[in-house]
């Protein structure tokens, strides 16, 4: 039985587009304190963890069917090199999201001005946005990250902590909706428990998001704009974010089937 089929391309682009725009929505803090308008650049942040968020939900069925179309006889394995290919695809969406940063950049920045002159009008900002006149306009924006990019970023300026806990974070949840059905593969007989986990661990991952990362950007966020602090610190933190994301997307591929194994143990004290 082929491995790679036309549903698992699917997925895997319903993926790439979800970890895209999560990577991108580190670029709509840096627009927001360039342009001085943080609150504003937040309803814009809001709007893409929302999108992100309904195609991650429009993704888990057809991920879900995969271990219904999986064989017979050496399932299991043949459901782990499909999974581990999702998870290729979170990695190959993260590292274009961060080629197209420097463009969202310039893009949410007119975006988030936009927004303001529509008086927070969504419908008309994307009447605007999506007209012929400003997709060329657009088009001019696009640039790809440069060397200069990394001028006066220093290693030893970096978070340790916060990096390392931002890498695993998203780890946990690209590793979420897949670890819990391939769990339901390893205990057949508690497998609606097991893919009904997966809610909880994506759940717990984004509390711990909200909790221990977002409001350090945050912090960094006002202080440029409040003049307490420089756009090079943000821009900083930001790349470290999303390297670290990067990372976790790779520390998934070792994280998978551990997280099911435990899944599976964890589902006999729920039954």
């Amino acid at each position: 039985m082929e491995t790679i089929t036309e549903k698992l391309i699917y997925v895997a682009l319903f993926i790439f587009i979800i970890h895209s725009i999560e990577t991108l929505a580190y670029a709509v803090r840096l627009s927001g304190a360039r342009v001085k308008r943080i609150a504003t650049a937040l309803s814009l942040f809001n709007i893409m963890v929302m999108v992100s968020r309904l195609a991650n939900m429009m993704q888990q069925p057809f991920t879900g069917s995969l271990i219904d179309n999986a064989p017979s006889t050496n399932g299991q394995e043949f459901v782990a090199t499909q999974f581990r290919f999702l998870i290729g695809a979170s990695t190959v969406g993260t590292i274009f999201g961060m080629l197209l940063l420097p463009t969202f950049i310039a893009l949410f920045s007119r975006a988030i001005i936009h927004l303001s002159e529509e008086r927070g009008s969504i419908p008309s900002l994307f009447k605007r946005l999506f007209s012929l006149q400003y997709i060329k306009r657009g088009i001019t924006h696009f640039s790809l990250p440069r060397f200069s990019y990394l001028k006066d970023t220093e290693i030893k300026d970096i978070p340790v902590r916060l990096f390392l806990i931002n890498m695993i974070i998203t780890a946990i949840y690209t590793i979420g909706v897949l670890s819990a059905l391939y769990a339901a593969l390893l205990t057949p007989e508690r497998a609606t428990t097991a893919i009904m986990a997966s809610g909880l661990i994506n759940g717990v991952a984004t509390i711990l998001l909200i909790i221990f990362v977002d409001p350090k950007v945050s912090v960094i966020a006002d202080d440029v704009v409040n003049g307490r602090g420089n756009y090079q610190t943000l821009k900083n933190m930001s790349l470290m974010m999303v390297t670290s994301r990067l990372l976790g997307t790779l520390l998934a591929q070792v994280f998978f089937i551990p997280g099911a194994k435990y899944i599976a143990w964890f589902t006999q004290f729920i039954v």
